[in-house]
C-alpha cells in the first residue's frame, strides 16, 4: 500500500511591509523640532534629533530652499510653506515660544524654559527684548547647571543617583564668588528643595543677575520655567517667582502645548 502524501498546506503570502524612506522621515523630524523650538541654530537641531550634523545641515539646506524653512543668522524657523501645510485657523495647544512670550509680557522679565532630555539640561527656547535682554549664555549651559536657578530646578527633579552621575559628567565648579562651592554642598541644597517649590540663584552664574526657576509637569517631562532680574532689582525676584507659579499652574490646567524631547 502506497503512503499517504499529506496534502501542503497553503501558505500565506508574506505581509507587505510599507517601504519608509528615511530621508523624508528624518527631514519630517526636523520640521517638528523646529517648529517646536520657534528659531533654532542647526547645532541644536542636529543634537535634538541625534542625527550627525553634516546630514542635519544638507536636510535644513534642502528644506530652506523648498519654503520649508527660512535661515536667517545662523538659525533657522519654518517658512511660508510649512505654514501652508498646517493650513489656517489650526486649533490646538499654544506654540512654546509665544507662550514664553505672554509670560515675559506678563512679568516684564526674561523667561527662559529648560528639560533633561537625554541625561542632559537643555535650555530649549527663552522670550526676551532689548529693553530686558536674556543672560549671556558665557559658559556652556549645560555643563554650569549646578549655577543657575533653571539647572538648579531641573537636578532637584532627578533621584540622587541620576545627579550624581550628572555631577560626574559636569563637575561644579565656582562661576562667581557666590557659586555653590562645591558637589556636597550642591547635593545638600537640592536634596533640601521642596517638591513643586521655586528655585532661587543670586549671582551664582553671573554677577550682576538674579534668577528664579519653578518646575513644570508635562507628562513624564522634567521641565522648569525660569526668570531673570538685574540684582539691582533683587527685590522683586520672590514676588515675580510666585507670580510665574501661580501662572503656570493656571496655564497647565486651562490649555497644552508641546515640547521637544
Amino acid at each position: 500500500m502506497a503512503p499517504t502524501v499529506p496534502h501542503p498546506v497553503p501558505r500565506r503570502p508574506p505581509e507587505r511591509k510599507p517601504t519608509l524612506i528615511g530621508s523624508v522621515r528624518r527631514a519630517l523630524l526636523l520640521l517638528e523640532i523646529v517648529s517646536e523650538y520657534g528659531e533654532v541654530t542647526a547645532k541644536r537641531v542636529s543634537r535634538t534629533a541625534g542625527l550627525p550634523l553634516a546630514t542635519t545641515y544638507h536636510l535644513l539646506r534642502t528644506l530652506v530652499h523648498d519654503g520649508y524653512l527660512h535661515h536667517e543668522r545662523g538659525r533657522f524657523r519654518l517658512g511660508p510653506a510649512a505654514h501652508r501645510l498646517g493650513g489656517e485657523g489650526q486649533g490646538g495647544g499654544a506654540r512654546l515660544p509665544d507662550w514664553l512670550r505672554a509670560l515675559h509680557e506678563e512679568l516684564d522679565a526674561p523667561v527662559y524654559y529648560g528639560v533633561f532630555v537625554a541625561e542632559e539640561v537643555e535650555l530649549v527656547a527663552y522670550a526676551d527684548t532689548p529693553e530686558r535682554p536674556a543672560v549671556e549664555e558665557w559658559t556652556e549651559f549645560r555643563s554650569s547647571a549646578h549655577a543657575h536657578a533653571l539647572g538648579q530646578c531641573l537636578l532637584a527633579q532627578l533621584d540622587p543617583d541620576a545627579r550624581r552621575a550628572y555631577l560626574s559628567r559636569h563637575p561644579v565648579g565656582r562661576l562667581t564668588p557666590r557659586t555653590v562651592p562645591d558637589e556636597e554642598a550642591l547635593m545638600r541644597r537640592l536634596s533640601g528643595i521642596r517638591r513643586g517649590a521655586p528655585v532661587h540663584e543670586w549671582e551664582e552664574y553671573v554677577l550682576g543677575t538674579v534668577c528664579a526657576a519653578v518646575p513644570v509637569s508635562v507628562g513624564a517631562v522634567r521641565s522648569a520655567v525660569a526668570v531673570s532680574l538685574p540684582v539691582a532689582e533683587r527685590e522683586r525676584l520672590r514676588g515675580t517667582a510666585r507670580k510665574l507659579q501661580l501662572r503656570l499652574e493656571q496655564t497647565l490646567l486651562t490649555q497644552a502645548f508641546t515640547v521637544v524631547l
